[in-house]
């Protein structure tokens, strides 16, 4: 593996299909110590691209751990109003978001569930204002991952941390397609076949879908004038860009009150920097009204608690098990290429570009027609060879859209 060859193409592609950066875009990136190599590149490059401003968010796994071990009750007695206040001037001013992330599935393990709920709430409350700009597509902007020593723990527990750490980084540019000779080109491939998937969902307008599998009988109903998305979106300015790098996706919205049945998570999820697994939920009109979870069930249920809206779904996507990350047959223990092996759902919020003439119309009148509100958005994935998933007709008609673990249409 040519390491440097890889991250420069690697680079390329966050900046020219991510984020798509144009002449006088704004950028900030937000990275660890992990991410600093590829966000020097991907400043250059966005520079290059003729870029006006970049600017640096700095986080650290460790620090942020001493915060919840060590720091007293004034550090989470409120968020900072000026740290809103700064990402608001950076959105009012049209900046772009890269979030370069160095997954550390355990990261807060040993921190108090309590604390670290009630904290994220508190700051979850106090971003609210802002995450119209990403949720509503106002800006563009991409998350990305860099392999951390934590991460390649996590995935490869048995391989010294040298030999884990380019496993890792190899299945990334796997993954990404950055191993391909021409990434870009095999992006607009790849967003074509999608477009595909999303045209054909939405001319179909199926009423509801259909969940069968090991632990799963689900009936979920689609809002009335859904609208599925796959591939790349296009920001408030008319720009494409693609959210997730990588991105296996074709996705829509539930609606929020017609969501009956069982459900079984598939795959670990890590969240909050702490890891649930074997978790099941039942719904009833929309929304969890029983779970389970063989481990981090406090976990859940504090994600669950976030909020009203947080116990209901606020999307719904389909992901073939053919595809560059699940073939890698890697359990990745990160949502970002976990999902994207696998149909999933996310609890909380819903995204306004799944729902036509959304951004025209309040939340309030939003909610009324199905779209979920709520703090959070967290996928968990629930798809692979065992699910089966169906779309039903208005008029009662039937069409098998994934079975053993591929598309059927």
């Amino acid at each position: 593996m040519n390491m440097e060859k890889n991250l420069e193409k690697y680079a390329d592609l966050i900046v020219n299909t991510g984020l798509n950066i144009q002449p006088k875009d704004s950028l900030m990136i937000r990275f660890t110590v992990d991410g600093l190599p590829l966000a020097r590149l991907v400043s250059k490059k966005a520079y290059e691209k003729g870029a006006k401003d970049v600017e640096l968010m700095f986080s650290d796994d460790q620090m942020t751990l001493d915060r919840y071990l060590h720091g007293g009750e004034a550090a989470f007695e409120r968020f900072p109003d000026y740290k809103v206040e700064y990402m608001e001037k950076l959105y009012q001013d049209n900046t772009h978001v890269l979030a370069l992330v160095a997954p550390n599935p355990d990261l807060l393990k040993p921190a108090d569930p309590k604390r670290i709920a009630d904290w994220s709430k508190i700051v979850s409350i106090a971003n609210k204002p802002n995450q119209k700009y990403t949720m509503q597509n106002i800006v563009k902007w991409t998350i990305a991952a860099v392999p951390s020593d934590a991460w390649v723990e996590a995935v490869f527990p048995d391989l010294p941390i040298e030999q884990g750490r380019d496993k890792l980084w190899q299945a990334v540019f796997d993954a990404t397609r950055v191993s391909t000779d021409d990434p870009l080109k095999a992006w607009e491939e790849h967003d074509t076949a999608l477009k595909a998937h999303e045209t054909f969902l939405n001319e179909a307008n199926f009423e509801k879908l259909l969940f069968q599998g090991p632990g799963t009988d689900l009936e979920v109903h689609l809002v009335e004038d859904h609208h599925w998305m796959g591939g790349s979106s296009v920001h408030s300015g008319g720009d494409r860009f693609f959210p997730n790098i990588p991105t296996e996706e074709v996705f829509s919205m539930p609606h929020a009150d017609k969501v009956n049945g069982t459900l079984k998570a598939t795959m670990p999820l890590s969240v909050r920097g702490q890891l649930i697994d074997d978790f099941h939920f039942t719904f009833q009109d929309g929304k969890v009204v029983d779970f389970d979870a063989a481990v981090g069930k406090q976990i859940l249920q504090d994600l669950l608690d976030t909020d009203d809206g947080a116990r209901y779904l606020g999307e719904v996507a389909l992901v073939a098990d053919n595809s560059p990350i699940s073939n890698t047959g890697i359990l990745f223990k990160n949502t970002l290429f976990d999902e994207n092996a696998s149909c999933h759902f996310a609890l909380g919020a819903s995204y306004a570009e799944n729902l036509k003439d959304s951004r025209d119309r309040s939340e309030d009148e939003n909610r009324a027609l199905g779209a979920n509100q709520s703090l959070i958005h967290v996928d968990f994935m629930v798809g692979g060879p065992d699910v089966t998933v169906t779309g039903v007709k208005q008029d009662g008609e039937q069409v098998v859209l994934l079975q053993d673990g591929e598309w059927r249409i």
